[in-house]
């Protein structure tokens, strides 16, 4: 179902920030004392592996991720599943790229597929994934060597996974229905807009808080425990940015349960989540930005919906599902350089894939914006397969 919807209110309020600084004091404990390199979202750890040395990943660091991150993620710090997914399947990669002795061509490939196909899995997308693995490296390009395998290697994840835990689409399916409407053009254009600008602010917020919280004195326990406090402070205004928040992404689907949502928390909950996974990730807490990311989209087009049906503008939807949709698609599509695998995979994740061909101007639109700029949500990507050779040959790994 997307997760829990998370508290409409609190019958202890003081408690919220205690657990929220709890769960984070002890999770950056553990990373502080097994795995430093586990701290963060874990996603660029993994891509940097994939440039600089596949074999690098060590396996008491992916235990510790596994674990800090549920610690964080579950005492209420705002952070997604996905980065301690990506470097504990990239870590798998590693490994048998150390094991089996594999070139560093192959280890590379290897690496990528456990992305992919990691991230894949616990999102229900096999295909998206797939793409991902070939694309999430680079910032404008497209590894084609990992597509195929990739393939392969999200099919087989998600069909365990799935077995286990179900085959229905993460969100469920939330417009499989949608006719599209030549009409709606205009409203994807102002999507794109918005999704282009919500999403460079993500990034320059997440990175902004990464810079400052190493210029302030502390250490890495402590910084992620104060991160966690002011999420938790944050949250007894607005309870919504706790945790994962896919719960509330699949309320914002339908119109009832999105109308019981007071218009002013729409309308701040992609500047708030923004802030409470910086807060929570960026301070060196642990988990990951890509769930956040789909949240602040989607929300972003729930605003839009909000706003749009308020006023009574032409061809709106009667519900705000398409919107939702190609809020998380352009969002976060655009400002991870991944715009096809990231529609791919919310088409996937919400069952929703008649929704692709309005999309597709709003994502375009995101990531024309985007691409024109230095940001990016993965800061380890490298431009492309060139750059990423010739760094390779300028500083190559050390003979072990």
């Amino acid at each position: 179902e997307g997760g829990g919807s998370g508290s409409r209110g609190f019958t202890r309020p003081w408690a919220i920030p205690l657990i929220t600084f709890g769960g984070a004091l002890v999770s950056a404990f553990i990373v502080a004392k097994l795995a430093p390199e586990a701290q963060g979202h874990g996603t660029d750890a993994a891509i940097e592996a994939v440039h600089s040395d596949p074999r690098s990943i060590r396996a008491r660091a992916v235990a510790v991720k596994m674990v800090s991150s549920a610690i964080t993620i579950g005492s209420g710090g705002s952070g997604g599943r996905e980065g301690p997914t990506a470097q504990i399947s990239a870590g798998f990669g590693s490994l048998l790229t150390r094991r089996f002795g594999l070139s560093d061509a192959d280890g590379r490939i290897a690496v990528s597929l456990g992305i992919g196909s990691g991230i894949g899995a616990i999102f229900g997308a096999p295909l998206g994934g797939a793409v991902l693995a070939a694309s999430i490296v680079y910032r404008e390009d497209f590894d084609y060597k990992a597509l195929i395998p990739g393939l392969f290697t999200s099919a087989t994840g998600y069909a365990i996974y799935g077995s286990i835990l179900g085959f229905e689409p993460m969100f469920g399916f939330v417009a499989p229905d949608y006719r599209f409407d030549p009409r709606q053009l205009i409203w994807f254009l102002v999507i794109g807009l918005v999704s282009a600008a919500v999403g460079y602010l993500y990034a320059r917020t997440f990175y902004g808080t990464v810079a400052l919280t190493r210029r302030l004195p502390g250490g890495i326990v402590v910084k992620p425990a104060v991160g966690g406090l002011l999420v938790g402070l944050l949250a007894l205004l607005i309870p919504q940015v706790l945790s994962s928040g896919y719960g509330w992404v699949q309320l914002a689907t339908t119109r009832e349960s999105l109308l019981t949502i007071p218009l002013w928390i729409v309308l701040v909950l992609p500047v708030a989540k923004i802030l409470a996974t910086s807060l929570s990730i960026g301070t060196g807490g642990s988990g990951g930005i890509f769930g956040p990311g789909i949240v602040i989209g989607a929300f972003v087009g729930a605003a839009i919906w909000r706003l749009a049906d308020l006023a009574g503008a032409p061809a709106v939807p009667g519900g705000p599902a398409v919107f939702v949709i190609a809020g998380m698609m352009a969002c976060f599509g655009s400002v991870a350089h991944a715009p096809l695998a990231v529609m791919i995979m919310v088409a996937e994740m919400t069952g929703s894939f008649s929704v692709i061909p309005g999309a597709m101007i709003a994502v375009g639109i995101a990531y024309l914006i985007v691409s024109r700029t230095p940001v990016s949500i993965y800061r380890a990507q490298r431009l492309n397969r060139e750059t990423a050779a010739a760094e390779r040959v300028s500083h190559p790994v050390p003979e072990v």
